[in-house]
Formats: C-alpha cells, structure tokens, sequence
C-alpha cells in the first residue's frame, strides 16, 4: 500500500509541474505544487466562487480528481456562481453534491459547525482592490474563524487593477462596517494576500487573535497588463469590464447619492443619470472633463434583472453621461498619478436642483467617514479634499509597506 501511494503521490507532481507550465502564471491558482503538499490526506473546505478555474476545469473539480478530500465550499457576496446581485442575500446550496455554505446572507461568518472536521482553507477569489468591495470583509471572517478554530488558512494570491497606488479617504472606525472593516483607504494598493498579512500583523482580528496564514504568491505580477475579460466571469455582476473597474473607486460614491451608476443597464459603474437632469448641464460636463474622458450623452432605462432586481428608477428613462473610454496622458488615470476624481461628485452635486436630497444615508459608510459629505457641501475644490486625505495617507502607507510581497 506504502508503494502504492508513493507511485500516485510521484504521478500527481508530474501532473500538476506540467499543469502548472501550460496554464498562465499570473495567479496563484495555477501554480498547484505549491499548495498541493498542504492538502493531501486532509479535510478542506474551499473559499470560491466560479473564477476559480485552472484552465476551464473549477478548482473543485480539479482538486477533486487529484484525490483531495472537499468536504465544503463557502461562498462570498453574488454566490458560488456569481448570480446574486448585490446586497441580495445567497442562499446555501451544493456544488457536486458538496455543501456550500454561504457567507452573505443570514451568515457572513462560518459557523463553529459549518467548520466542523475542516483541516484546512484554502480561499481563491479575484478582489479588485477597493476598499467597499466586500470580499476582503468576507477574508477578514474567514481569519478570524481559522483563529478561533486553530484552522490553517491558505491564500491563493491574486492581484488587481488598483494595487498600485493608494487614494482616497481613510476609513474612521466609527463608520466601520461590512463595506469598509479597517482603516484603509478607498484604494489600498495591494494584493489581496497582502492585505491578509496586514489584518493578522496590524492585530485587526478580535482579542489579538492570529490566523495561521500561508500565502502562495503569484509567480509574475503585471497589474497594469490585467484584463478581466481574461477571466471566466467578471468579480462581480456588475463590474463587467475593465473600464468599470477602473473607475469603480470614483463612480461607486454615487451609490451614496439620488443619482443611477447604470445598474439594471448593460453598463453598470460605465453610466452616470437620473430622470430630471438638464441636457446644457452634461455639455458643459463633457466638454470640461473631454481630457480625461471620452463621453457621451446617454439616454438609458435601468430594468429588473438577475444582477439587479430592483435598481434605482426602475422602468423610469434616465439622461445623463456614459463613459467609452479613459485618455491615458490624463494625470488622473496614469499609471504614475492614478487617483480618484471628485470633481464628477462635485460637478453632479453644484448642479442638482435639491442639494439637501443629493447625498442618502449609504454615502458616509462608502466614504468611512462623514467629513467628505461635508466638505463638498460646503463648498471645497477637489485639490482641497485631496489635500485633507494626505497626512492620514502618509501613514497609512507606511504600515501598508510593511506587509508588501511585490516590488511598487
């Protein structure tokens, strides 16, 4: 029997060298003989959801042919098949006859039975880097249960789009909350391994708490070069293309306002509107932001549908601006000086007939504080609120720097 398995554990890192050769690099996930050893002859739960793929075979499936024991699968916000939409609760389920148990719903923390006889986690999910995207939330659980439960966790690496650079507000604790855990900023500037390491080292688990962490780094890092249309799914329902994503960090704020993103549209974060806006106003817009930019005036109509069942004026036209493209020369999108435009914010509030109803009650904990809100109605420049955010930047990134795998 001794032979027997010596004999199939030399097949099985034959299989998985090559596997590991002939798929990309650029994540973890591929790179399977480094995680693999931690794996054999125990019990795992997976933390996933359908971007975990090696080639076009689930990660589930994958481990599963290599003879590792699943014994259960958690699922972050939108499911294990990315088809809830946001904030809808997901509901437990099975994949291949394995429990899934989901973390966004009546839990958002694995319960001490939903971890009973798990050995090891190993989490796999594409984050893309900001600090309301509630992935790292759900990583933050994970932690703490693996430490309450003297459970090993291993972390696929994965990078994003925004892991270069650091902006935005930093989150007051007050305003702490499933969008925004940690004081960080909007945009954190690491990978999502990274950001596990900065959780356990900066003691943000409960009563000092440690996870045991076992991060697999990415053999290349090209952040710039990533494409979400390389992957199976997009992270979410309604980040689709690369363009949402990168600016996701500027155009979510307006969730926190009266205005639509373009959800229950084809173009969700690309599209900013309502149903009373004023057509000489986007002119002026497009023509003040055209360097930056490239626009157009956009009549749309947000409908119910698997990715949004009730978006915000549903059935009502709206007329405001969509976004095709971003202008590369442009100091706010460069890779050097990429950062968060609040002069969209700002030009969208100065012009709206009812200032006292532009801002509802989510903005304060998208920004993770209630400063900016006030700052812009009274009256500050984009540079001025930019300005306020750097002292507490500052030293945000010197902690973050402590936690870094990766060259910046």
């Amino acid at each position: 029997m001794q032979k027997i398995m010596r004999v199939a554990n030399f097949i099985l890192f034959f299989y998985l060298f090559f596997n590991s050769i002939l798929f990309s690099q650029n994540k973890s996930i591929d790179n399977t003989e480094a995680y693999l050893p931690f794996l054999v002859n125990k019990d795992i739960a997976l933390v996933v959801n359908q971007n975990s793929v090696i080639g076009d075979v689930h990660l589930v499936d994958t481990l599963k042919n290599l003879g590792v024991n699943i014994i259960s699968i958690f699922s972050p916000e939108h499911g294990f098949n990315l088809n809830y939409g946001a904030g809808e609760n997901v509901l437990d389920g099975k994949y291949n006859n394995i429990p899934i148990y989901s973390l966004y719903g009546e839990n958002k923390k694995p319960t001490s039975n939903s971890l009973k006889d798990v050995d090891v986690i190993l989490f796999d999910i594409q984050d893309v880097g900001v600090r309301f995207y509630t992935y790292i939330s759900t990583l933050h659980y994970i932690m703490e249960s693996c430490a309450e439960e003297n459970i090993p966790l291993i972390i696929l690496d994965r990078d994003n789009i925004h892991s270069n650079y650091i902006d935005g507000p930093v989150l007051n604790k007050k305003f702490s909350s499933f969008v925004g855990m940690h004081q960080v900023p909007v945009v954190y500037g690491m990978t999502i391994g990274e950001y596990a390491q900065m959780i356990n080292g900066e003691n943000w688990l409960p009563n000092s708490l440690k996870c045991d962490l076992n991060i697999i780094k990415l053999k290349h890092r090209d952040s710039f070069n990533l494409n979400v249309s390389e992957l199976p799914y997009p992270p979410s329902p309604n980040l689709k293309t690369n363009l949402s994503i990168k600016l996701y960090p500027t155009l979510c704020f307006f969730e926190g306002s009266v205005l639509s993103i373009g959800r229950g549209t084809d173009f969700p974060f690309q599209i900013i509107g309502y149903p009373l806006i004023k057509t000489d106003f986007i002119d002026e817009l497009i023509n003040e932001k055209d360097k930056c930019y490239h626009f157009q005036k956009y009549y749309f109509t947000p409908t119910s549908r698997k990715e949004s069942k009730y978006p915000k004026f549903q059935n009502q036209k709206c007329f405001g601006v969509k976004f095709n493209s971003l202008i590369s020369d442009c100091e706010i999108i460069s890779k050097s000086n990429h950062i968060i435009d609040l002069s969209i914010l700002i030009y969208f509030y100065d012009n709206y007939h009812n200032k006292n109803k532009f801002f509802n009650k989510f903005f304060n904990k998208l920004a993770g504080n209630s400063s900016l809100k006030e700052k812009i109605m009274l009256g500050w420049t984009p540079n001025e609120i930019r300005d306020s955010w750097q002292k507490n930047l500052k030293e945000f990134d010197k902690v973050r720097k402590k936690y870094l795998l990766y060259e910046r």
